[in-house]
Parts: structure tokens; C-alpha cells; sequence
């Protein structure tokens, strides 16, 4: 193993709810995997586009109900492409090359499956995007 793939998998952090069982399809196993270690190891990353995001949209965001917001956090992820694409970027930096060598084999599901649980992860840290703005 290089250097560069020994650093980036000895830094991500263990996803205790994660399990593996040889009926997984690959792609299942690649989000347990490699998914969603890199994504919670970027948390903090992800957490603030967000909140930088919302605050170039005029800080509506702050200003929305909860279940509003839940569904401004899904809308910009899902409709917004030039803020997808840097989300993706900042979570497909983060594999090694035989990683992304497995990606790019099925990166539309693998895409679908990586923003699901960016959104997921945003929507269970609401009150962390609020309490910190600084709009």
C-alpha cells in the first residue's frame, strides 16, 4: 500500500452502525465501506459549505420552520449541480485510487447514494447549522 492510501484510511474514523454480510450488493458495500467513513470524517467541511451556502442565499434558510428547512437542505443538494459538485468533490478527494478506480464503475448509483447521506446527515444536524450562524 502507498503512502497516500495508507494516510487517508488510517485518519477516517469507525462508522460503529456499519455491518457487512456476503449478500451485500457492491455498492451497498463501497457506502459502508468507504462512504460513509469519508463523509463523517468531512462532516465538519460539509457542515459549513451548507451553512455558507445558505448564507449567500440571503440567509433565508435561518429563517425557515423546521420541516422548511429539512426540505431547502434536500432542494439545494438535489437541484442545485455547481453545490452537489463540490460536495462530491470534497468526499471523492478523500479516496484512494483504488477507490475511486471502484467509483467511477458505478458512480451514478454511487453518487445518488453519497448525497443521500449528506442530506441525511445535514437534516440530523440542524440545530448545529443554526446555533453557529453568523449570517
Amino acid at each position: 500500500m502507498n503512502t497516500r492510501t495508507t494516510n487517508l484510511t488510517r485518519i477516517r474514523p469507525e462508522v460503529s452502525s456499519v455491518t457487512f454480510n456476503e449478500q451485500m450488493s457492491c455498492d451497498e458495500r463501497f457506502q459502508n465501506q468507504t462512504l460513509r467513513p469519508v463523509i463523517k470524517l468531512q462532516n465538519e467541511l460539509l457542515i459549513e459549505a451548507f451553512r455558507n451556502y445558505a448564507n449567500k442565499h440571503k440567509g433565508v434558510f435561518f429563517t425557515l420552520s423546521i420541516e422548511k428547512r429539512m426540505h431547502y437542505i434536500e432542494n439545494a443538494i438535489q437541484k442545485d449541480i455547481k453545490f452537489r459538485n463540490s460536495l462530491k468533490g470534497m468526499i471523492i478527494g478523500q479516496f484512494t485510487v483504488e477507490e475511486y478506480l471502484v467509483y467511477i464503475e458505478n458512480s451514478s448509483a454511487l453518487n445518488k447514494r453519497m448525497m443521500n447521506i449528506v442530506i441525511e446527515n445535514l437534516k440530523n444536524q440542524l440545530l448545529l447549522l443554526e446555533s453557529e450562524n453568523v449570517a
